[in-house]
């Protein structure tokens, strides 16, 4: 299948690998040339600009926005829907608000042009592990796309199926949903990343327990000198708290016990902000997920070793570089998405 994608940093260009080492073809664009020359080397084809990229499409065309959630989404979206014709589809891979989803897709449809909000994790580890998706949209054209999203999702792999599942769209298994109509997509994955704030800090802070068990505040008898390392290490090794992210803690603690090069300045990206605000709507309590939120408020101020801790995680998953800790390529930066 065909695909055009516009912005190849950490996750854009990746997905595009994927898909040509499967068979696939994909016209890609970048603000910037050596992200374009790169894919380019390894087949896809370039294009300079937005027109360029259309033109280089055969229709029904498919164009996989993923750049910053924002106005360079937005801006992006709008004039793709001045290029396109009817019968094409854009899709937004990157983290936008889901009521935005909705109101492109809803000033799209006059058009012809249909619009997929593709929540979409898997941060710089997606070429090799698959990306999971939650994906919003018309069934019709999510069905048209499933080339695409079959492709790039992790598939079964080694994980034990869940029992009693027969009879469920299999798709979940591979790793990818059909979430719902425009919005719903965007809307799980804001669900997701906002629980993931809430697993990370839950780590971090008992990391940060473990490092202070040596303390003065503790009588002689009772003070620890605890490798952290090691109870990362052991913990990812039949533990009911193991996952992903305890691993790439783990590997960060392997490299740099101390994690003395990060500062444990935590940003935020708007995924969290607007899970609280769901929460808020729905009359939901959302007590860890707010609190974590605010524990990253409360790090751009003062850092901790939790809040290294938070800072290696990020990094690990979705090559997010904190303040003074290294700037990303100008390929990364031209398309800075979140897992």
């Amino acid at each position: 299948m065909q695909l055009g994608m516009i912005g190849l940093g950490r996750m854009g260009g990746n997905i595009v690998r994927r898909l040509l080492q499967n068979g696939h073809q994909a016209v890609v664009s970048d603000r910037a040339q050596a992200a374009i020359d790169a894919l380019v080397g390894e087949g896809a084809v370039g294009a300079g600009d937005l027109a360029a990229v259309v033109a280089k499409l055969d229709a029904p065309r498919h164009v996989w926005v993923m750049l910053p959630a924002g106005a360079a989404t937005e801006q992006t979206v709008m004039e793709l829907g001045n290029l396109l014709s009817p019968g094409d589809t854009i899709i937004d891979g990157g983290n936008s608000m889901w009521r935005d989803d909705i109101r492109r897709a809803q000033a799209l449809a006059p058009k012809g042009i249909s619009y997929v909000d593709v929540g979409t994790s898997g941060g710089v580890w997606g070429l090799e592990r698959g990306y999971c998706m939650m994906i919003g949209g018309d069934k019709e054209i999510v069905d048209r796309l499933d080339p695409i999203f079959s492709t790039l999702a992790p598939g079964l792999g080694d994980v034990p199926r869940t029992p009693g599942r027969e009879g469920r769209d299999a798709r979940a298994e591979h790793g990818y949903i059909h979430a719902g109509p425009n919005g719903a997509g965007h809307f799980v994955k804001m669900v997701h990343n906002g629980i993931e704030y809430g697993l990370m800090q839950a780590y971090a802070e008992g990391f940060d327990i473990l490092k202070n068990a040596g303390g003065k505040d503790r009588v002689a008898a009772e003070q620890f000198d605890l490798d952290i390392a090691d109870i990362a290490e052991v913990w990812r090794r039949g533990s009911v708290v193991s996952s992903w992210l305890l691993d790439l803690t783990a590997d960060a603690l392997a490299e740099e016990p101390t994690l003395a090069s990060y500062s444990g300045f935590v940003e935020d990206s708007g995924e969290g902000r607007w899970t609280i605000q769901a929460a808020i709507e729905e009359a939901v309590p959302a007590d860890v997920l707010s609190a974590a939120l605010y524990a990253r408020f409360r790090s751009r101020q003062e850092h901790t070793f939790a809040e290294k801790i938070l800072s290696a995680m990020r990094k690990g998953f979705g090559g997010h570089v904190e303040p003074g800790h290294g700037a990303p390529s100008p390929a990364a930066a031209s398309s800075k998405v979140a897992r």
